[in-house]
């Protein structure tokens, strides 16, 4: 399935890519500064402006992109074909509705914490007089292109606005089985769990804010503000087992100091169905570009009919490369050694080890 999905995503690039190379005649915007393909798409150049300088600051891999990048998952995956087979309302998907009906949502349990970047939000699509499924997908597209690796990423303008909260219980959760997040996915996005993999690659940018109040904006991987395979890497290290006998009882913590690790990425990284696929993502950066890429564009039409939209993808920055030094690694006292290969099919690869002693991983900024 996985590989069926992607084959129809590529055929739409290269079409897109040939109109793109035929003489397109432009529209000149308002503005006076740029020109679009479709004159719909001149606004969002004054969006993009906005949402750079008083949300990213200034353009920034920073906590509050991390959020607007979350935010766009919860509201895509809350979709459940399976509920409609029911009889019952399993959501429309990537139409904004968590922050529509924010009041109601973000009060969901996994969406516990979502109320900031939703509260955030709002003044810019009232500003920019945007729906909220527009707005939101704009703006995590715009957030993943801020951090220097990351895939180029298209964007379709046209979602209506939510006329309903989405069902609570169908976004997966870090104390959720592998089985269970793999069922989920494939009813809200018929994602297998190769694809699901591919959906965790946003953990190399992220953080947690809620799992662990005490120490809030914990990332994932050492390099949260880059768009590599590190959380891939460090996923796969040996870690320490939660102390106790409360409701963290048998979770494995990261070994580094400051990392936050899910015990259901610590899972799927050594279950046998997407181990090899996770161990590819932490040395072949344009395997993980390029999947995604798939996700997130996927992920942000989710119930939307595509033949409404409109392609604005011009509009979204072109992110910046990794440079030569940013390159796969063990960080400071990790080696080989200190993995748990769970890939029968490849050995681990053998990296680097980063000089000097090892060091906490330090929060993402918050601006």
């Amino acid at each position: 399935m996985a590989f069926k999905h992607l084959a129809a995503v590529l055929s739409i690039a290269f079409s897109l890519q040939a109109v793109q190379g035929a003489i397109i005649k432009r529209v000149a915007c308002p503005d006076g500064r740029h020109t679009a393909i479709n004159a719909a798409c001149c606004n969002l150049f004054t969006v993009r402006d906005d949402i750079q300088r008083n949300m990213f600051d200034g353009g920034k891999c920073n906590d509050i992109a991390h959020q607007a990048l979350r935010l766009t998952f919860h509201d895509a995956v809350a979709f459940s074909p399976a509920l409609e087979a029911e009889g019952k309302f399993g959501g429309n998907g990537a139409d904004g509705s968590i922050i529509t009906f924010g009041n109601i949502e973000t009060n969901f349990h996994p969406n516990i914490g979502l109320d900031e970047i939703v509260e955030i939000e709002k003044p810019f699509i009232a500003r920019h007089n945007m729906t909220p499924g527009d707005f939101l997908h704009f703006a995590g597209a715009i957030a993943v292109t801020n951090c220097p690796g990351a895939p180029t990423i298209s964007f379709s303008l046209g979602r209506p606005v939510a006329t309903r909260p989405a069902p609570d219980g169908l976004v997966p959760e870090p104390f959720h089985t592998p089985d269970q997040i793999f069922a989920r996915m494939l009813d809200a996005l018929e994602f297998d769990p190769l694809e699901t993999t591919w959906a965790l690659i946003a953990h190399t940018v992220a953080a947690a804010d809620d799992i662990d109040t005490s120490i809030p904006r914990s990332p994932f991987d050492s390099t949260p503000e880059l768009f590599d395979g590190q959380f891939f890497i460090e996923t796969q290290l040996k870690g320490t087992l939660f102390p106790g006998n409360g409701p963290n009882k048998g979770e494995v913590r990261s070994p580094l100091a400051g990392e936050m690790r899910l015990q259901s990425d610590f899972l799927i990284a050594r279950d046998n169905r997407s181990a090899c696929e996770w161990q590819s993502f932490g040395t072949d950066h344009d395997k993980l570009t390029n999947r995604f890429q798939f996700v997130l564009e996927t992920l942000a039409m989710v119930g939307q009919d595509p033949t409404n939209m409109i392609d604005c993808s011009e509009v979204i920055p072109i992110p910046r490369n990794l440079t030569s030094a940013q390159i796969p690694h063990f960080p400071a006292g990790k080696t080989i050694r200190d993995v748990e290969a769970a890939c029968p099919e490849t050995p681990f690869p053998r990296l680097p080890t980063d000089a000097g002693r090892p060091t906490a991983v330090a929060p993402v900024p918050r601006g």
